[in-house]
């Protein structure tokens, strides 16, 4: 499936969820070390400078050294890392910029299959 994102020029700030969507799911404790998606690498490595990465994940934050050393060994860019989040629902309540702009949006792919995101640009947003 591909998703098509129409985004304004202004920062942006993404919010990944880790296990099941850029690593396999539960990875680090079945196969004992984390595995990559790689098309998540090459969309987090598109994401621009200026914009914020924050990844949440359910992982015991007994896990944060072993997490943030795969990440930095993969090369992958992160801002902030969220452990302890609770199992179900992540909900995302933002406000609707005066100009119309929607300031929140929401990509569900099925877990460990990474599903293609196109981020478009537009000038008039």
């Amino acid at each position: 499936m591909m998703h098509n994102l129409v985004l304004s020029k202004l920062g942006h700030t993404w919010i990944l969820d880790l296990d099941g969507t850029v690593l396999k799911h539960n990875g680090y404790l079945i196969d004992g070390k984390d595995t990559l998606f790689p098309q998540a690498k090459d969309f987090i490595d598109s994401i621009p400078e200026k914009d914020m990465i924050i990844f949440l994940t359910s992982r015991k934050e007994e896990f944060r050294s072993i997490t943030e050393e795969f990440l930095k060994e993969q090369e992958i860019r992160c801002d902030h890392i969220v452990f302890d989040v609770p199992y179900g629902e992540r909900i995302l309540i933002n406000d609707r910029k005066p100009s119309g702009l929607q300031t929140a949006y929401s990509i569900n792919p099925d877990r460990d299959k990474w599903e293609k995101i196109n981020v478009i640009e537009d000038d008039n947003r």
